[in-house]
């Protein structure tokens, strides 16, 4: 599905522009298109890359999905992979949006629906004279904007289970308890292989001289440097906060081992002292002075009991049992 949306000459939304007519628009100059391209075929990205000329290679790039965050200049226009992030079925999931942005247009190619574009298609609709009056620069920095923002959510959901994890750590099973730190350690190595490029995008884009945007516009994005940077943050923080809780669970594993271990070891020690008496009295010698005694019975029962006891009173005063 291929979606028009031009501002013309402070005139408003139009969205009945065909494809054919996009590169009347252009050559006209006056007017800021964004063209949100969704689910695109083959054809869908030939068409896009006819009317607006297009590199191959930025074509290439945007029809091979999983790229990796970045930014590169073509004559005419600039090519931007960056990720989406939103929280399904309790775990992050990345949406890779494809951004085409030149003088006065900007084109977005992506898979399946995000709500960053919506959003933000919905306040350039409120607000049409003054992201008319600013350029493309302001549009995607709103786009960049609201999809960065939607990150702090993901971040903080991520940090509530590794609360959780570090307050049932020691309450439930150890299995499940390491499965789940894995888990999470994964999911914000996830996030941060796509943080770590964007970071360095957001710099270039920053510090560099760029032919499509000027510095009026630049000073925007500034502030998505500084939201990234800080979910960069977050997610580091929490990585190392799931390094501790996994040398935790790893600790309370080991300390309940060697407490089964010396319960084990103590239990055995009590069993041999016991078995020692009932031993001696088994053995099968005719001139032993307590098998013909009326009390010899009770009499080994009674040491076996005493044995077993004072064992067990010395196990628990060196905390053993």
């Amino acid at each position: 599905m291929i979606q028009v949306n031009v501002y013309a000459n402070h005139r408003g939304i139009e969205t009945e522009l065909s494809v054919p007519e996009i590169s009347d628009v252009l050559n006209a100059g006056c007017e800021l298109l964004w063209v949100d391209v969704v689910n695109p075929s083959p054809d869908d990205l030939r068409l896009i890359g006819e009317e607006f000329r297009f590199h191959p290679l930025a074509l290439e790039d945007a029809t091979r999905r999983h790229q990796r965050p970045k930014l590169d200049h073509y004559d005419g226009f600039v090519f931007l992979v960056f990720y989406g992030l939103e929280t399904r079925d309790g775990r992050p999931h990345l949406l890779e949006i494809d951004l085409f942005v030149g003088p006065n247009f900007l084109v977005t190619v992506h898979d399946g629906t995000l709500g960053a574009i919506s959003d933000t298609a919905e306040r350039w609709r409120r607000n049409l004279a003054q992201v008319g009056s600013r350029g493309v620069g302001l549009l995607v920095y709103s786009l960049l904007d609201a999809v960065v923002d939607g990150y702090f959510p993901v971040v903080d959901d991520l940090a509530e289970r590794v609360e959780d994890l570090e307050v049932s750590i020691f309450e439930r099973s150890d299995t499940a308890a390491q499965e789940e730190i894995f888990r999470l350690k994964k999911d914000l190595l996830a996030v941060r292989r796509v943080l770590a490029p964007e970071r360095d995008v957001m710099n270039v884009l920053v510090r560099r001289d760029s032919p499509v945007f000027d510095d009026a516009q630049i000073v925007y994005f500034q502030d998505v440097y500084d939201h990234i940077l800080r979910v960069t943050d977050a997610v580091d923080t929490y990585r190392d906060l799931l390094s501790s809780a996994l040398d935790a669970s790893l600790s309370v594993t080991s300390n309940r081992l060697n407490q089964v271990m010396r319960t084990l070891t103590a239990a055995s020690i009590i069993l041999m002292s016991m078995t020692l008496v009932a031993s001696i009295y088994g053995m099968n010698f005719e001139h032993m002075p307590e098998l013909g005694w009326l009390l010899g019975y009770p009499w080994a029962l009674a040491l076996m009991v005493v044995i077993g006891v004072s064992v067990y009173a010395i196990f628990r005063r060196i905390d053993w049992l």
